[in-house]
């Protein structure tokens, strides 16, 4: 049954929102009989072997192109599968000739009417729609029909309060439909944003070529965009761009890990695992909110002691042991995805950001990460963010916002990249973004301090319902260092310059910048670091429960007095 099923094309090379002539790629022949060709490694696969593996090379673990149907069985739920508008076919709006003939060529090839599959089905027990391009029929190029399934299956999930996912497999818009297939682009995000505006998850997963018209519609609208591993994804083919700048590209280019480099997709995932992860996400989007959190313990706030000065803070802060917000991510929170990119330039590394788990709360995580070797640090660029990294948090936010997540954000960075690049991309813009967007967003959302709290880098994760600080940290204009250099031109001075800034918890509580000090096990978190995260959760899971009491305007108006108080004003 797979070998039936397999694409024979090899995918070319796509001018724009044009597809290729069909004729002008290259044929993979898959051999009657036992064996097909890997069109990666060119070594001969046992069918059953690909058939077991949905069409993974079981020698180089490269893709082979899978029929639709065969996606929808490797996906869905068994038996769960009901198809919409199975009987839509092409008509010829331009007259092109010999269209109509190629049309029937192909749904004799593929058993078809057209290069798109749409219906309802249930994921992990999740009811969904669910719409699956066909790389075999005609290179998976949208014209009218595959516009409209595509356009009427986003209607059905809007009008049922339904997800939707769509599988794309395009070479772009379908040249014999000419201008009719260019409006399609259109028509099908216009109905993407009334689907968006009723607050429901669409989720696009970018398969091998996602080309032309297709990636500069729907596949790139998704509230999360997955991909699989090496997939072609892009609007103008590289062939095409080449022969424009008359340069050679980069190996990689337009491969899906270069669009997750750049920011464009949030997460790689092999297709054996699509299916448990889009039950994941589904899970997450749709089960009901529980009402009530138990917490194991209550004691978690600092308690009077010896107070450290300081220097001393700053220095158990910088601690290279101490935990980072991965250790925190992956010892607080039961499960967790981490999703990527702001849409626009880069994935930045400084700040991880995602969805997860934490008691019986789906919230959202964005942290602010140092390393704990040199590698580590020079991959997070020290914990200081790029514009990028302000740009994805506030994506996520948003996202959150929608779905009516909490937003648990961890700080630890010693400031915002201030380096050329930054600058030119908007350092300034991207933070105070997002210090303007976080005073309105209509969802909880938990600060805190985990290490260093740097300047407006740390506060642009600041402006938040509940701000907490741990024990051994320090929050600040900028470094003492800094401070020192400024005032007394002198950065050997930091000592007495972290007297005189009042950074410590126990100055900010009681300035009324934070609200609770979070105790840290004896001689700072990375004593114990599985205690500090224990710690650490119990006060999330309590303060979590607190701001669920309190109505979308509720949190926005006590957020805005929040910050509207500080200042001491003499009139």
């Amino acid at each position: 049954m797979f070998q039936s099923l397999m694409n024979r094309k090899k995918y070319g090379k796509v001018d724009n929102t044009q597809a290729q002539s069909e004729d002008e790629h290259k044929k993979v022949e898959i051999p009657a009989g036992m064996y097909a060709k890997c069109p990666h490694c060119k070594k001969s696969i046992y069918i059953k072997d690909l058939a077991d593996t949905f069409g993974v090379c079981t020698n180089c673990e490269g893709y082979f192109p899978i029929a639709a149907r065969i996606r929808i069985n490797s996906i869905v739920d068994k038996d769960s599968f009901i198809e919409f508008d199975k009987d839509l076919e092409s008509r010829n709006p331009l007259n092109f000739k010999d269209y109509g003939l190629k049309l029937e060529s192909y749904m004799v090839r593929t058993n078809e009417k057209e290069a798109v599959l749409t219906g309802r089905a249930k994921i992990s027990n999740f009811d969904c729609m669910i719409a699956v391009m066909d790389s075999r029929f005609m290179m998976g190029s949208m014209g009218e029909v595959v516009g409209e399934k595509i356009t009427r299956a986003i209607e059905y999930a809007t009008e049922n309060k339904l997800p939707i996912i769509i599988f794309c497999a395009s070479g772009g818009a379908r040249m014999q439909e000419g201008i009719f297939s260019l409006m399609q682009m259109a028509k099908t995000s216009a109905a993407l944003a009334k689907h968006d505006d009723e607050g429901l998850l669409y989720i696009s997963v970018l398969t091998n070529p996602t080309t032309g018209g297709v990636t500069a519609s729907f596949a790139m609208l998704g509230d999360i965009i997955l991909s699989e591993p090496q997939a072609l994804i892009g609007f103008a083919g590289p062939r095409v761009i080449e022969q424009t700048i008359k340069q050679k590209l980069p190996n990689g280019f337009q491969k899906a890990e270069f669009l997750l480099e750049h920011g464009m997709i949030d997460k790689l995932v092999e297709r054996k695992d699509l299916a448990k992860t889009l039950g994941t996400l589904l899970k997450w989007h749709l089960e009901p909110r529980a009402q009530s959190h138990q917490i194991n313990e209550k004691n978690y706030l600092s308690e009077q002691e010896k107070e450290s000065s300081p220097w001393e803070k700053i220095a158990i802060a910088r601690q290279i042991d101490r935990p980072r917000s991965r250790f925190y991510i992956e010892h607080m929170f039961e499960e967790f995805i981490e999703l990527h990119g702001d849409r626009a330039f880069a994935d930045d590394k400084a700040i991880i950001g995602g969805i997860g788990t934490i008691g019986d709360n789906v919230v959202t995580i964005i942290a602010q990460n140092k390393g704990k070797t040199s590698k580590e640090n020079i991959e997070y660029n020290f914990g200081m963010p790029h514009p990028e990294g302000y740009r994805k948090s506030f994506r996520l936010m948003k996202q959150a916002e929608k779905f009516h997540r909490p937003i648990i954000c961890l700080i630890d960075t010693p400031g915002a990249y201030c380096g050329l690049g930054a600058e030119e991309r908007g350092q300034g813009e991207a933070i105070a973004r997002n210090l303007m967007e976080m005073s309105r967003l209509k969802t909880p959302i938990i600060a805190g301090v985990i290490g260093e709290g740097g300047s407006g880098g740390a506060l642009a994760l600041g402006v938040a319902d509940f701000v907490f600080m741990q024990q051994n940290t320090t929050y600040s204009i900028l470094s003492p260092e800094g401070f020192a250099s400024i005032l007394w031109k002198d950065s050997k001075l930091a000592e007495k310059a972290s007297t005189l800034m009042k950074i410590t918890p126990t100055d900010l509580l009681k300035f009324g910048i934070i609200d609770d000090i979070i105790k840290e096990p004896s001689g700072g978190a990375h004593k114990d670091p599985d205690l500090a995260a224990m710690i650490l959760k119990n006060y999330l899971l309590e303060k979590i429960q607190e701001l669920d009491t309190l109505s979308e305007d509720e949190l926005v108006k006590k957020r805005y007095e929040r910050f509207r108080k500080y200042g001491n004003i003499n009139q």
